[in-house]
């Protein structure tokens, strides 16, 4: 008889000996110890850890920068860290070669270092070479001991022992779409070059470098353009109308508003005053503004003298034209002068579209115009509001405003238009004879950091009138 079978569990050694007439089983050699990792690659794994660690967090606060500046100062700043250089300097041309010429940013350098280093000849230096180089071509010049190289210009020699710089180490900055459009270039102060592990590093953190400033760079010249087109469609100048003088404040958002002003000379030595406000931001905002404040110096030369009408064709053109938007707007006609013969009386005659009430300054402090309350443009069917006529004397100022200045406060409106009340009061008399003094106070009162705030996106309209 055979000897009982037992079935086999996964995972159970049965206790029941192994049959006699079963051959025991060899003795299998014991398992080859697995070796451990030798030092040498756990060094080289935890390099490239730290690496990846560093370059994440550099690239993570370059990402963080919102201007052009702050982010050169950043990217030299980590990059000298990289490469273990002390100084640097950005060059950036993104006209190319024909267009503007190259802006310099240093890191560890002041501007007389700066202007030395412009005077060495573009062909001769390591930025100027790398803008120069023709498509594909070489991403980056070392030089690990100046003084040594008599291949180096004579005056690059001369401007480097003037700066104690005695290596240098420069990289291209491009993106795949735009190209070159500007070189970074890293001071020594003794003879040394980079080894490839930094080079390597330094490469990929220039290659988001590259894209970050090429946005940033975008960014700033589509704002540049948009407000050269603003300012091209606001006064180039005031005119000069006797028995008045004025004097205009002007800021728009980095975005592009349609807040503006005008001012207008009319018939008979009299002067049409004007500002307004245009719902949305942009090109499209910019473009409305525009048509807007032309439509409304054609229809002031019309019929200026009745500011109620002016304001009613132009709510008619924009209800026709432009039925989705609508806009503020406030026009008054001056007589500044006096008539031929005899002195006539100063006269202000005020016409409102849901634009906020003028101030006028006085010998007496400030106080506001009761302008008659009505709708914006484009919320009526028929907008019409009755004017307001004043007697301004003379040493009086009149301020005209957008709602922007008020906002920009960050103050609910209540607050903000009390703070106007006393900055308008408190104009010292000796200020008050010039528009631009009334001006300057009122601004430096309601914004301390003045009109140059980039956090705000709020535009800025303000214009002065002083009757003599």
């Amino acid at each position: 008889m055979t000897s009982p079978h037992f079935p086999n569990v996964a995972g159970i050694d049965s206790t029941v000996p192994a049959p006699a007439q079963t051959v025991a089983p060899s003795p299998q050699p014991p398992a080859a110890p697995v070796p451990a990792p030798s030092t040498a690659v756990q060094d080289r794994l935890a390099g490239w850890v730290s690496d990846l660690t560093t370059l994440h967090e550099l690239t993570e606060r370059l990402s963080a920068t919102s201007t052009v500046d702050t982010a050169l100062r950043e990217l030299l700043h980590a990059g000298a860290s990289l490469v273990g250089a002390r100084r640097g300097l950005a060059a950036l041309e993104p006209g190319g070669p024909d267009g503007p010429r190259a802006a310099f940013t240093g890191h560890g350098l002041g501007r007389a270092d700066l202007g030395h280093i412009e005077t060495v000849p573009r062909a001769a230096s390591c930025h100027g070479r790398l803008l120069d180089e023709p498509p594909g071509g070489r991403r980056e010049i070392c030089r690990p001991d100046l003084a040594a190289d008599r291949s180096t210009d004579p005056r690059h020699r001369e401007v480097a022992a003037r700066l104690g710089c005695a290596a240098s180490y420069a990289a291209a900055l491009e993106t795949r779409g735009e190209g070159r459009f500007g070189a970074v270039v890293w001071l020594y102060d003794e003879p040394a070059e980079p080894d490839e592990r930094r080079r390597h590093l330094t490469r990929l953190y220039l290659r988001q470098a590259g894209e970050h400033l090429a946005r940033l760079l975008a960014l700033d010249a589509a704002r540049a353009a948009l407000a050269t087109l603003r300012e091209e469609l606001l006064p180039s100048r005031l005119p000069r109308v006797a028995g008045v003088r004025l004097a205009a404040r002007h800021r728009t958002g980095p975005r592009g508003g349609g807040d503006w002003y005008d001012a207008l000379p009319l018939p008979e030595g009299a002067l049409g005053l004007a500002v307004g406000s245009v719902t949305g931001t942009g090109p499209s905002a910019v473009a409305a503004m525009g048509r807007l404040r032309a439509s409304l110096r054609a229809y002031a030369v019309m019929e200026g003298e009745d500011p109620v009408a002016v304001l009613s064709d132009l709510e008619l053109l924009l209800r026709l034209t432009e039925p989705a938007r609508s806009a503020t707007a406030l026009f008054g006609y001056c007589e500044p002068a006096g008539g031929p013969g005899a002195e006539r009386a100063r006269r202000l005659v005020l016409a409102g579209a849901g634009h906020c009430p003028p101030v006028i300054v006085s010998e007496r402090g400030a106080e506001f115009v009761e302008t008659s309350l009505s709708a914006p443009l484009g919320m009526l069917a028929c907008w019409e509001a009755p004017s307001v006529e004043l007697r301004p004397r003379a040493g009086d100022t009149v301020l005209l405003y957008s709602d922007g200045l008020l906002r920009r406060t960050g103050d609910p409106m209540d607050r903000a238009f009390a703070r106007l009340h006393s900055a308008a009061a408190s104009v010292p008399r000796g200020r008050r004879e010039d528009p631009d003094a009334v001006a300057d106070h009122v601004l430096g009162s309601l914004l301390p950091e003045g009109l140059d705030d980039e956090e705000s996106e709020e535009d800025v309209v303000l214009l002065a009138a002083r009757f003599d």
